[in-house]
């Protein structure tokens, strides 16, 4: 019998419109089933030459038929034009976030505190869902009548972006969902996420090209679902993991197991090692099974995930502060990795510090990619601790060494030891510079006065014309706590002080003037145009006042934190009568200024110092005088003296339910009292919430009254 060959398809300006319609039809079946193939198999069926093909045909109909595009369309997943920024669009359902366990006991206690709410016996132990802790980007997923209408990431939890194009480029997100009985409504919410080989190979393009490279598989992933330019989210290799819901018209299931269930069958990929579990036992077996197969995961994870499994159980356990009391996430320690250290670097900072840095070769640690570690200190590169006692069995540290490299919290890389056996025989011991590698001026170590052996840090001292101290200290000017000007972050502070454009803090006030008269105006320059440009005057203008207490704090002084910023602002009130005293203090110790200064509960002898040698300096009061002209400082707020708290030292701990941890500190301060971050025989009250651990265990151990937070409204009678 004959083989029957195959018709040839009709050529695309000779369909009619109704075979069009049937074509792309067809079209959109096949590319959807190859894309499945390609993107969540690793398994594609065809050549992507014969894939480009398909496209083609199926862009070119569209082309010749506009009005048969949908939202359903394959070019829908590349997209249009470039965008505004994205739309902000509340949430039906806050997409809050989930409480920590960092120890099994945490874990216990989690499951403790479930049974005890949902007044269960001591031996009735929930289901628990724990599935892998994605590190990725949330998202929401709004589906009507079983159609994709809108994507949103997380926010703020209550608003995110709309990010619904660049959504439709994903794979892993269906358009229309599938089976039968699909509630009206119904939000899917999960992870877009990076797979570690696709990140290395993106960072390999982009570097190829010049163009900005990725710390991290979690920042990448972000990034490109960011893009204003959709064709760009489409070219990136992102995935999504659905796990969770919003808003729902009706429930399919009744437990989260079964959830998880329904939304793989509606067509979301789910993460496979999702597990259900019946004991406290089973919950953390899991999570050391997680744990080991961290590395070999194809994806960044940074912990496991509980949920309580019944629904119903769920609503009765409710929320606590911005997170669920039926859920928690269960953080994974610290992750190490060996690896290489290619150079030292040394960096200086706005008070002269010398900090060495570690150059090394690149190594994945904890799903972030590591090429930098802190190296604290010369002593520390020695192999001695800040108590003078050796450190990592007193081995120092050397160029050419193997090291192991932890990530502090899973935030700050360091070397936490070194590999002896494989250090090269010519590595010789690091010499710590004695002079400023920005300047050339001599570096020394001052004596600690508590101890009074010499000081762990080497410090520049040409505090007036070292470049770098200059720069860091502009950065520090605009950081969050002190100025906090939206779009002069430390790139641009880094590009207008090499210019010359921003030497000191007043030039930055007086930058859009200069600028009306400059033959190269800010918007000419590479990467800016008019609007950034406006947008950054407006944002300079916006911060020409400011709290006394951000305006010292911004000085960038040494010694001076945002605590003794506040406690200088609240003495002296308003920033003549700071100026003033602080030049009155230089006269000399004996000096009523001065002893005023150091008579400030919480000041000192150190702080005191360090402001009068700050004032004492001719360029520095110039360089306030000439900021003083171009802004203007609030006055600051007299703290009470007649509070039942005046004059106490409060420490908060736990999950608080009725207010946030600033807004408790915040008032502590306001009514006389300090708010400190840790518990001493000094510590008046400790106002412990749900969860509270090592805090609430030193109070008790020392004595220290604790307080519930109804009863710390009471005391300061519900300010």
């Amino acid at each position: 019998m004959a083989t029957k060959s195959k018709k040839p398809p009709v050529a695309v300006d000779k369909l009619t419109e109704t075979q069009a319609k049937v074509e792309l039809v067809r079209l959109a079946l096949e590319i959807e089933r190859h894309n499945e193939a390609y993107y969540n198999e690793d398994a594609p069926k065809i050549s992507d030459a014969a894939y480009d093909e398909l496209r083609k045909r199926s862009d070119a109909i569209e082309a010749r038929f506009p009005g048969l595009v949908t939202r359903d369309s394959p070019s829908q997943k590349v997209g249009a034009a470039p965008s505004g920024r994205f739309a902000k669009v509340p949430h039906a359902v806050p997409m809050l976030s989930l409480g920590n366990a960092f120890t099994d006991e945490d874990v216990t206690d989690f499951v403790d505190r479930v049974r005890r709410f949902l007044k269960l016996g001591e031996n009735d132990i929930p289901a628990i869902v724990a599935e892998p802790k994605i590190d990725g980007l949330s998202l929401s997923l709004r589906y009507e009548h079983g159609e994709l209408v809108r994507g949103a990431t997380r926010g703020d939890g209550f608003a995110g972006e709309d990010v619904t194009a660049n959504v439709r480029t994903i794979a892993d997100i269906p358009h229309k969902l599938k089976g039968r009985n699909i509630p009206a409504v119904c939000e899917i919410r999960g992870e877009v996420y990076m797979l570690k080989k696709d990140f290395l190979a993106l960072n390999k393009r982009q570097a190829e090209a010049e163009d900005t490279v990725f710390a991290n598989p979690r920042n990448s992933a972000a990034g490109s679902l960011r893009q204003k330019d959709v064709s760009v989210t489409a070219s990136r290799p992102l995935k999504f993991f659905a796990y969770t819901w919003g808003e729902m018209s009706e429930m399919p299931a009744k437990t989260q197991f079964k959830m998880i269930e329904w939304i793989e069958k509606a067509g979301f990929v789910t993460n496979p090692l999702t597990t259900l579990c019946d004991s406290v036992d089973e919950v953390l077996k899991f999570y050391r099974k997680i744990e080991t197969q961290r590395a070999k995961l194809g994806y960044d994870i940074d912990g496991v995930v509980y949920k309580v499994d019944r629904l119903d159980w769920q609503e009765r356990l409710g929320f606590v502060s911005r997170s669920p009391r039926w859920a928690i996430a269960h953080k994974f320690a610290a992750e190490q990795a060996t690896t290489v250290l290619n150079d030292i670097e040394i960096q200086v900072g706005r008070t002269g510090a010398l900090t060495p840095v570690a150059k090394l070769a690149p190594v994945t640690v904890g799903g972030v990619v590591v090429q930098n570690a802190t190296l604290h200190n010369e002593d520390y590169i020695k192999g001695i601790g800040n108590d003078g006692q050796p450190i990592r069995e007193g081995v120092d540290i050397r160029v050419g060494d193997t090291v192991v490299v932890q990530r502090a919290g899973d935030v700050i890389p360091q070397i936490v030891s070194v590999v002896m056996d494989n250090r090269p025989r010519d590595a010789q011991p690091y010499k710590f510079p004695t002079v400023c590698p920005a300047c050339g001026s001599h570096a020394v170590r001052e004596e600690d006065p508590k101890t009074g052996r010499p000081d762990s840090v080497r410090r520049c001292t040409n505090t007036l014309a070292c470049p770098a101290q200059a720069k860091e200290r502009l950065k520090h000017f605009v950081a969050r706590n002190a100025f906090d000007i939206d779009g002069l972050g430390d790139k641009q502070i880094e590009e207008f002080f090499t210019d010359g454009l921003v030497m000191s803090p007043v030039d930055i006030f007086t930058l859009e003037k200069r600028d009306g008269r400059s033959q190269k105006k800010l918007a000419d320059r590479e990467g800016y145009g008019a609007t950034s440009v406006r947008n950054l005057f407006a944002a300079i203008e916006a911060r020409r006042t400011i709290a006394l207490a951000r305006f010292i704090f911004a000085l960038g002084i040494r010694h001076i934190g945002e605590g003794n910023a506040k406690l200088l602002a609240r003495h002296y009130g308003t920033v003549e009568a700071f100026r003033a005293a602080m030049i009155a203090a230089g006269a000399g110790d004996d000096s009523e200024a001065y002893r005023d200064l150091n008579g400030i509960e919480g000041v000192g002898t150190v702080v005191a110092n360090a402001l009068v040698e700050f004032f004492k300096e001719p360029h520095s009061v110039k360089a306030v005088d000439d900021l003083l002209g171009e802004i203007s400082v609030q006055p600051a707020e007299k703290a009470k003296t007649d509070s039942p708290i005046a004059g106490k030292i409060v420490v908060f701990t736990g999950s608080l339910e009725k207010f946030t941890r600033d807004e408790a500190k915040a008032t502590a301060e306001r009514l006389g009292a300090k708010a400190s971050g840790s518990v001493s025989k000094k510590t008046d009250y400790v106002v412990a919430g749900p969860g509270a651990g090592s805090k609430l265990a030193e109070a008790n151990k020392l004595g220290v009254k604790v307080l519930t937070e109804d009863e710390w409204l009471a005391l300061v009678g519900g300010a």
